[in-house]
Order: C-alpha cells, then structure tokens, then sequence
C-alpha cells in the first residue's frame, strides 16, 4: 500500500491578518517539509483567522483572501517547498452568486490546483455562517502520491451524510478535515467519538486538524485527531498549544480515473507512490482532565485577546474575594506577573482580611500591588446627590470602577472584570461598578467552578513545589461584595452549589419551571431565581467579552430580548393542539 507523512499544522491565527497568517502558514509548512511530510493541512479559514463574521460579506476582504491564496501558494514555491501538498482554508467568492464561500484550497507547484467549499452551514450557538456563506455542494479529491484525499470542513463532519458519504463514494483513501472547532467542557470526547463514527463511514482514515487559540469570546483547543476506519486513535495532538501533528499512513492506491463525477470534482496533484520508509510512531495525547483544561482554556483566551488586541499589561481590582484573586491568578499565567498591576479600593465597609488577603495575594502571585481608599471619594458624592440603600451600595462599586478605568486609560492597561457567571446571571454585578473592564475571564465560570479552579490551582502549585498563588482564607471565607456593615452572599442568595444548579437547568437547558420543580427544586426559590435572572438581560447585554467554557455562554450563545414580559407559569396547564381547539 502506498506510504503517506501527514502532517496536521494546528497554529494560532488572528482574523484580519492575512500577512501575518500566510508568514505563519509558510513557517509550519518549512516545518512539515523538514519532517518529511508529503501533505500539509491546516485548519478551517487559517488564511483569513476564524470566524470572519460579516467581514465576508465585504468585497474587498474576500478579494485579499484570494489574492493572499494565491500568494501563499508562489511563496511556498520559492521557499523550495512547491513538491508539497497543502490543504489550507480560506474565504472565496461562489463563481455564479457572487457571495462568499467558506472554502479550502490545495496548493502544490507554485499553484492552486483544487478548490472546495464547506457544505453544511452551522447556524446555532457560536455559528451563523448560513447568513453570511453561499454552501458548496462538489466533493474535492486530490490525488496525492498515488492516494485519494478527500477534503472536508468541520461542520460537514457534524452533518449526516454529505462529504462523508460522498468520500466513501469516490473510494477516497483519506478524508482530511479542517476544523474551527471552539472548546467546550468535555468537548474532546464527543469529537472522538464523533470522528471515529466518521471514519468508519467514510471507509478511510480521517485526518481532523484544528484551531488553537483566542478569538475574542472563543478559544479553539487544538486536540487534533488521525482516527483509522476501525476507530483506533493513530496520532492525536496536544489541547491549547500550536504544534506539528506528524503521521505515517498506509493507504490504498487509488483505482479511479481522474476527473468529474456527479458532485465530486478530482485532481492530480502527483500519481507516483513515495519510495517506500520506514514509518515512525505518531504522538497520541492524553487529553487534559477536567478543571485542567478549563484553566487552560481561560489562560490562552486571556492570553491571546491581550496579545492581539495590542495590550502589554492588565489592571485588576483586587478585593480579597475569591473571583478578583482567580482573575489575578489566571493573568499571571497568562501574561507574567510582571504585566499584572492589582489595585485594592476598600471602602468604610471593607474588612481588614480582605485588605490583607489582597496584599497576601499580590505577595504569592508577584504582581505590583497598589491600595488607593475610596471612603472620601463616596463622602464627597454623597455631600452632594445623597443617595441611601442599594444605590449607595452601589456607589460605591461604580466609585471602584471609575478609578480603575481611569488608571487603565492613563497607564494604558485592559481592565479586566472579575465577575463570575452566576452573579451575572442573577445580575449581581454593578453596571458601571465591579462589571466595567475590557475582558472579563470567569464571564462563563460559575462561581462553584470558580472554587474549583482556585483549589487546583493552588493544589498544581504545591505539586510543582511552588508557593500556591490563592490565600487560603480567600478560599474558605463565606463571599461578600463588603457593600454593608456584615453583609454576605448568602443574605439574598441561596448557597451557591444550589444556585449553580438551578441556573444550569434554566440557563443552559433551557428548562422551564414545570422541569425544575420535578427535578426536586424549592418552587418559591425557583421563581427568585428565574425572575432575577430574567430581569437582568439588560445588564448582561453591556458586558465585556469573555471566554466561552461551557455549552451555552452568555453572549453569543444565549440571545433573549431585553423588552420582554414572558415569565415562566407558576402552574402547568394542559397543551392543547390547534385541531382540538379550534384555532387556526
């Protein structure tokens, strides 16, 4: 059977940066040539960075996109590496409608000689790309080395039938898959299983190559996949760090003549089989276990929307609570203690263990610590526009907010928030207070995971022999905002393991209040939930972005409308249908 080196290039690309992204494209491909690869892929649009979003609906852009395509393919010619075959996405426009097209090219000998366009369109959660694409509906087969390679595009793997149906057709001896495929909690199980299912469809190998990196809510994972017909793992590639994923495959010649068939477009890259070698042993890794992976994830959506937004350093607020110490934690890890400044605002109310945890944590973490008291800046509004209650309390949120985003503006860091998910959920989060920032890091963390994470954190600390960055009384003291004398979380909030569990029902089941109560939910707690959650949309809408972790993120993934009187009924009523009624 004819030998193939494949080699799965899953790198960090920016949306926008064609040049950058091309250079990126040639360094990997200078890489695989080095290991004597005889086919490239990379992932879903790498050319242009993924998701464009309405950025392929502007003429001009899809037109770079071509052009950089083009490009790409005469540079890896003179870079000495033409003999190579690529597969490398990027944005097209459809020849006949003139809209654009999510597409792969194959590039070999200076030029492009196969094109594809994604058939399946996904349009739910995080994906809208029906809107803004025009599908495809030919099935690519490169012919390379004497091997039939089908090319897919990630969603067309998650669709019944279509291009793996269509692979297993045209005889194809490999079907090679480029992914943007964003990370979720246990997201790289359900790919396995989904790209073992696959490959036994398609009859073949299924090489699947995916995205690493941040993008402004998303964080592509990497994890990229060689998966045999049987459904045994050939190769997998490391979560959350770009790597070269190299394989050896033995595959069956190809029988078929080139050229058109219906819906399946062939052609020759290069007929000869590769003189025979001796094949090496492909990297499997283990993926990371979790709450490993979940801080992982954060760290290198943090990272990146730092980086490629043109940021060198991050302003924190730092209370002593626990949400303002992981985000500090976490940017640490992500950028260097060095480019973190934490700055604590206590206020008439705060405690003194807060203040000293806060110092604590800037002591373990490393980061420069500043303190700056708010209480004459609260008395002096208030000797003007008198204000009691809630509004005073949230004074003095929005007094903390104001001087953070005056250091940032003048110093030139990103702010960044440090609410959690469930206090955004049930809008305990002060607008133009403790939610201003440019990035928000825990803003899919629920405050249970929130712990966790802090715990491992700490706990990966001990094990490598270092000093853990959390206080310990940061941990395990009760959560208070310190708005009031003696107030604490659970003055109007039920504990947080029971919060978490009702929100994940009503937030990322979509469960109504029938389902809750079955589920063995208090109903009168259900209902304060449901309708504080429900009465702060509005505030939710004026967050900063933040990286998605879980299958239903506030933002892109979960859209209700602001204006809205729909509240869950308090008792069921039977469902009648339209014939048993009446109604037309």
């Amino acid at each position: 059977m004819p030998q193939l080196r494949v080699a799965m290039a899953q790198i960090d690309t920016t949306v926008g940066d064609l040049d950058g992204n091309v250079a990126a494209i040639r360094e990997w491909t200078g890489r695989a040539a080095r290991e004597g690869a005889h086919l490239v892929l990379f992932p879903e649009t790498a050319v242009t960075g993924y998701p464009v979003e309405d950025l392929a609906l502007r003429r001009s852009f899809v037109d770079a996109s071509r052009r950089a395509v083009g490009r790409l393919a005469a540079e890896l010619a003179d870079d000495g590496h033409g003999e190579v075959t690529v597969v490398v996405g990027y944005v097209d426009h459809h020849e006949g409608k003139g809209r654009p097209q999510n597409c792969a090219a194959v590039l070999h000998g200076g030029r492009v000689v196969g094109r594809y366009a994604k058939h399946h369109l996904p349009n739910y959660g995080v994906f809208d790309e029906y809107r803004i694409f025009t599908p495809g509906d030919d099935l690519l087969v490169a012919r390379v080395h004497g091997v039939d390679v089908a090319i897919a595009i990630c969603e067309d793997l998650w669709q019944d039938g279509g291009p793996v149906q269509m692979a297993d057709d045209a005889g194809a001896g490999l079907l090679a898959v480029l992914n943007g495929s964003p990370y979720e909690r246990n997201k790289d199980d359900v790919r396995l299983e989904l790209v073992a299912r696959r490959a036994a469809e398609a009859g073949c190998p299924i090489a699947y190559v995916n995205a690493v990196g941040g993008q402004d809510e998303l964080v592509f994972d990497g994890d990229s996949l060689v998966v045999a017909a049987d459904g045994t793992v050939l190769a997998r590639g490391p979560q959350f760090e770009e790597s070269l994923v190299v394989t050896d495959l033995d595959l069956p010649e190809a029988v078929r003549t080139p050229g058109w068939e219906e819906r399946i477009a062939r052609v020759t890259v290069s007929t000869d089989p590769v003189p025979a070698y001796e094949p090496r042993t492909a990297p499997v890794h283990e993926p990371l276990p979790d709450v490993a992976d979940v801080h992982a994830a954060i760290v290198l959506g943090l990272r990146d929307y730092v980086r490629k937004n043109g940021f060198r350093s991050v302003v924190i607020a730092v209370s002593g609570g626990i949400d303002s110490a992981l985000v500090a934690s976490l940017a640490c890890d992500a950028i260097g203690a060095g480019n973190v400044v934490g700055i604590s605002l206590p206020s008439a109310y705060s405690s003194q263990h807060s203040q000293d945890d806060a110092r604590d944590l800037a002591d373990r973490c490393g980061f420069e610590y500043r303190q700056f008291a708010i209480a004459p800046m609260v008395e002096a509004f208030l000797a003007t526009v008198p204000l009691q209650g809630v509004a005073e309390e949230n004074l003095q949120a929005r007094v903390r907010g104001t001087t953070i985003m005056g250091l940032a503006n003048q110093e030139g860091h990103l702010t960044l928030a440090t609410s959690n998910k469930s206090e955004l959920a049930v809008g305990y989060s002060t607008l133009y207070g403790d939610s201003v920032g440019g990035y928000a890091p825990l803003k899919d963390v629920p405050k249970t995971l929130v712990w966790e994470l802090s715990r491992w954190r700490n706990a990966e600390a001990v094990a490598r022999g270092e000093r853990p960055p959390i206080p310990e009384n940061t941990i395990t003291k009760p959560p208070s905002a310190e708005l009031r004398p003696g107030q604490v979380d659970q003055d109007s909030l039920p504990p947080y393991d029971v919060l978490d569990a009702i929100l994940e029902d009503y937030v990322e089941g979509d469960k109504g209040r029938a389902d809750m109560l079955a589920a063995g939910f208090d109903g009168t707690l259900v209902d304060s939930i449901v309708t504080l959650v429900d009465r702060a949309e509005w505030k939710r809408r004026q967050f900063a972005p933040g990286p998605k972790i879980s299958f239903k993120a506030f933002g892109r993934d979960r859209r209700l409308p602001i204006t809205n009187r729909w509240r869950e009924p308090r008792a069921v009523e039977p469902v009648h249908s339209a014939a048993t009624t009446g109604e037309r």
